[in-house]
């Protein structure tokens, strides 16, 4: 891993902060213009899932590797429900839920998501080219 790595724990109220510092270390690790507002994007959104459904507080590490910059967000949830880590199609109309993930892979390289009983954890890679 990269000597770089960025990791730190958030909570409810402090999702904001955390995606400015998340922008700072991905522009310093060389993502730019619209590729850096995707990772962040990205980011927020499986932060603020960790936040609204994984128990109100999270983990996140950033790290670049292999010409990639990777991601990692780990909360103590629940887990999540059944039929939720195989769906990859569009949420329906106007439903307020729903897209974070969905709009994770549309944007993100790999999405891997690993969830249970004891918290939810979703990496994803994001190409400093594509």
């Amino acid at each position: 891993m990269d000597s770089r790595m960025l990791r730190v724990s958030f909570a409810r109220g402090h999702i904001t902060g955390l995606r400015r510092t998340v922008t700072e270390h991905a522009a310093r690790a060389g993502l730019a213009g619209r590729r850096l507002e995707d990772f962040v994007l990205a980011v927020n959104e499986v932060t603020t899932n960790a936040v609204l459904h994984g128990g109100g507080h999270g983990r996140l590490r950033v790290w670049s590797r292999d010409g990639c910059l990777w991601c990692e967000v780990s909360d103590d949830g629940p887990g999540l429900p059944p039929g939720w880590l195989g769906d990859t199609r569009p949420p329906r109309g106007l439903d307020f839920g729903g897209r974070g993930l969905w709009l994770t892979r549309m944007v993100c390289e790999h999405v891997l998501i690993v969830s249970g009983p004891r918290g939810t954890t979703v990496t994803f890679v994001f190409p400093f080219r594509r």
